[in-house]
């Protein structure tokens, strides 16, 4: 393992590139204290120490910042982080599924890829100007004396630019750096609150004997480590699962030598959708505890008894929203599997390749096989990633830790920090193979969830 990293370091195109990669994270991360102009940053500093983290609107602020990799104490450029680009990333793929336009430049290669592009980045800069909008209302109050328009506009430009900048710093570690950017600029963001979890921690650790209700003990720290092992562990074979299919190649008759005849595999990944069907069932689940809220502020509703029953049912420690969370998440994974995974075009691509599944017949039979097969194993996928999701909650019940620290257990920032960390890692072992060095794994190359 450790001649592995020197191996990284001796080889000059790989190590510029992880260098500029990590440069890049860097200027990223140095983004998010520059401030926009106009605002008291102390007295925004001084309200958000004394919100409430408990409440729906609270915990859909926390919940942001786990993906922007910002914070609420001051209103930086980089304050909506790469979300964004993601959404406007989903929004187009789900459109193309929908409008023939769409689905038909997707079919045109790496022309229509640049097209849609240009539209991802048009549609980023629309969902930036409304975002940004209802972030310096947010932060309205906190203007300097005469400077409130000014400020609005100023923080609606900064924070505009700050995503584009952050977009762009994506496709430069894409085409410069060690690839994927995005997602280590998404990665890079979880990562950094990672520092503030663990002081958090250790500020309510007490090993004293007869330690007071609420702190946290040895046999608490124990459990943690061990769960979060546990969990990344679960993680990692769940993103690496995948269902091997065997493919069998006809022969071919060329003059007097025959060709073909090979067998090869075709994996269908247990997780397909990733963390996907998480976050989708996050951001579903966060408005009805919203709007219940802001009902029950209402003096005519307040008494109501249907409506505290209905606050209680969907309080994020109560039974019936984490079942609703996972019955979510089930709905979400099997419908990004629909969307993402088109078998009658996989039986297409195999017939016209001279493929074919032994003992199934090439085209429509193929395509009801891949179909019941990659439902049959999307329930296991989607089984765990319900399980991940609840963890924080139980762990914050039973142990009685903050929520924000227990999100560190399970949930989607966990998920996306070990399956960018796995890509990352085969991108580099690849290349420490491609010219003849040894790789992390002496007992062979570690596998990617394709293979």
């Amino acid at each position: 393992m450790i001649g592995a990293v020197i191996n990284v370091f001796r080889i000059r195109d790989l190590r510029n590139k992880i260098l500029f990669t990590v440069a890049l994270l860097i200027m990223y991360r140095v983004g998010f204290h520059i401030p926009n102009p106009g605002f008291d940053q102390a007295k925004i500093a001084a309200a958000v120490a004394t919100r409430d983290t408990e409440s729906p609107l609270g915990r859909a602020a926390e919940y942001m910042q786990i993906f922007t990799g910002g914070t609420l104490s001051r209103s930086s450029l980089f304050g909506l982080g790469i979300m964004p680009y993601i959404t406007s990333s989903i929004i187009l793929m789900l459109l193309g599924e929908v409008i023939p336009a769409l689905k038909k430049l997707r079919q045109e290669g790496q022309t229509g890829h640049k097209k849609i592009q240009e539209y991802t980045r048009y549609l980023t800069v629309l969902i930036c100007i409304v975002q940004s909008v209802m972030y310096m209302k947010m932060l309205g109050a906190y203007t300097y004396a005469g400077m409130y328009y000014q400020a609005l506009i100023m923080g609606m430009v900064g924070m505009t630019a700050g995503t584009v900048f952050l977009m762009w710093l994506g496709e430069q570690i894409d085409e410069y750096g060690i690839g994927n950017g995005i997602s280590l600029i998404i990665m890079a963001g979880i990562v950094a609150r990672m520092p503030w979890a663990i002081r958090t921690l250790l500020q309510n650790v007490d090993l004293r004997v007869g330690a007071p209700v609420g702190s946290i003990g040895p046999a608490k720290i124990l459990f943690l480590i061990a769960a979060f092992v546990f969990v990344v562990a679960g993680a990692i074979l769940i993103t690496q699962g995948q269902r091997r299919i065997p493919i069998q190649q006809a022969k071919q008759m060329r003059g007097r030598r025959v060709y073909g005849g090979q067998r090869h595999y075709l994996p269908l990944r247990v997780n397909h959708g990733g963390v996907m069907p998480i976050i989708f069932a996050s951001s579903f689940m966060m408005f009805p505890p919203i709007i219940i809220d802001q009902l029950a502020r209402i003096p005519s509703l307040a008494d109501s008894i249907v409506l505290q029953t209905i606050q209680g049912a969907l309080s994020h420690s109560a039974f019936t929203y984490n079942l609703l969370y996972m019955l979510l998440i089930f709905l979400f994974a099997y419908f990004w599997v629909t969307v993402q995974f088109q078998p009658k075009e996989m039986a297409k691509n195999l017939r016209d390749t001279g493929s074919f599944i032994p003992g199934l017949r090439p085209g429509r039979r193929t395509a009801d096989y891949l179909e019941t097969v990659m439902a049959r194993i999307t329930y296991f996928g989607a089984s765990f990633l319900a399980v991940i999701a609840v963890v924080p909650t139980v762990v914050t019940i039973s142990l009685g830790i903050d929520w924000r620290v227990a999100t560190f257990l399970g949930g989607t920032g966990l998920l996306i920090v070990v399956s960018v960390s796995l890509d990352l890692v085969q991108k580099i072992e690849a290349n420490l193979l491609m010219r003849s060095y040894e790789g992390f794994s002496t007992s062979g190359r570690i596998k990617g969830a394709y293979g």
